[in-house]
């Protein structure tokens, strides 16, 4: 059996202010974007690697999420502790310098951790943890 990773999903709650992050900031590339206004699933990547995505969507639309599984998933996302995505690059410093220039919310420095990788992480406009991964 032979499988490979297409996309992962994450939650957005301002379609713009993440386009703008992920193309802008992270340098990746805008690959479709369907629906209007808030309700857009918008799927970006990484550019030279165009069967893996990130897709952007809308959190707690589906219709078998009560109310109150709503509230919570605004409560965790509004915390930064409902979406993650772990990220690589052989260059942490430049990505760090990147998005510490805008106004992401950085969560720690590029630091060398007990098992060996330096990585950093910062929240993406809608709060998801962006953890970076330095690898050489």
């Amino acid at each position: 059996m032979e499988l490979t990773i297409h996309a992962s999903a994450l939650p957005h709650v301002d379609p713009e202010a993440s386009v703008a992050f992920y193309r802008d900031v992270l340098g990746f590339e805008v690959r479709q974007d369907v629906g209007k206004g808030t309700m857009r699933w918008i799927t970006v990547g990484p550019v030279g690697q165009p069967s893996t995505s990130i897709l952007l969507a809308p959190p707690a639309i589906d219709p078998g999420i009560t109310d109150d599984e709503r509230r919570t998933i605004s409560e965790m996302m509004a915390k930064g502790t409902y979406g993650w995505i772990l990220l690589a690059t052989p260059n942490i410093d430049e990505v760090f310098e990147k998005v510490q220039a805008t106004d992401a919310e950085v969560i720690q420095e590029p630091t060398l951790q007990p098992y060996g990788l330096r990585d950093c992480a910062f929240r993406d406009p809608a709060g998801n943890q962006i953890r970076v991964q330095e690898i050489r």
